[in-house]
C-alpha cells in the first residue's frame, strides 16, 4: 500500500469538513442582509417543497435589505408564510411586486448566541478533522502489520498531523472571520 492511499483520503475529509462549516456559517445571520440565510426556508411549490430561490429571484439592494420578487403572483403568499414560520425571527412586508426582508440591527445577547452557535460549527468541523487523521493513523498502523517500513509510517504519521494542524488552523482562521462579522457593529 501507499502512503498517499491513506493521506489522500484524510485530505478530503478535512477539505470537506472545511468546506462544510463554510456553508453552514454562510446561514448563520450576522445583522447584514445574506441572500444566504434564505436557503433553509422551503415553500411548496406544485405538490413538492423547494428553496425559495428556485421560486423567486433574491437580491440585496443594501446591506440591511432582502428582496424576493416571486416569478408567480401566487407564490406571494406562500413565500411570506414560509419566513414567518422559519427560524429567521423577521417578518416581511409584501408590497404586491416584491417581498422585502429588513433585516434589524441584532442586539448584544443576540450577537453572543450567533458567536456560540458559529463557535459550535467550527468545533464540530475540528471534530471531523481529528476523526479524519484518526482514520489515516489507523489505516497506517494496520499497513504496518502488512508490511509497511515502521519509518515510512511514522513519517506519514508526521504527513497526516502537519495536515490536521493545517486544517484546523483555517477552520480557526474562518470562525475568527465570522465572530468578527457577528461582532462588528
Amino acid at each position: 500500500m501507499e502512503v498517499k492511499d491513506y493521506l489522500n483520503p484524510a485530505e478530503e475529509k478535512m477539505e470537506l469538513a472545511v468546506a462544510y462549516l463554510d456553508e453552514s456559517l454562510a446561514h448563520i445571520r450576522a445583522g447584514k442582509a445574506n441572500p444566504k440565510i434564505m436557503d433553509g426556508i422551503k415553500v411548496e411549490y406544485y405538490g413538492g417543497m423547494v428553496p425559495v430561490s428556485q421560486v423567486a429571484n433574491i437580491s440585496v439592494p443594501d446591506a440591511r435589505t432582502i428582496t424576493i420578487t416571486p416569478w408567480e403572483k401566487p407564490m406571494f403568499k406562500e413565500i411570506e408564510k414560509a419566513i414567518i414560520n422559519s427560524e429567521l425571527g423577521i417578518t416581511p412586508e409584501n408590497n404586491g411586486e416584491v417581498i422585502r426582508i429588513s433585516i434589524p440591527p441584532l442586539t448584544e445577547e443576540r450577537r453572543k448566541q450567533l458567536v456560540k452557535q458559529s463557535k459550535a460549527e467550527a468545533e464540530q468541523a475540528k471534530v471531523s478533522v481529528r476523526n479524519a487523521r484518526r482514520d489515516a493513523i489507523d489505516g497506517l498502523k494496520k499497513a504496518v502489520k502488512q508490511g509497511m517500513p515502521e519509518d515510512v509510517e511514522k513519517d506519514a504519521e508526521t504527513s497526516v498531523q502537519k495536515l490536521h494542524d493545517k486544517y484546523l488552523k483555517r477552520i480557526d482562521d474562518i470562525f475568527a472571520a465570522k465572530e468578527k462579522e457577528i461582532l462588528t457593529v
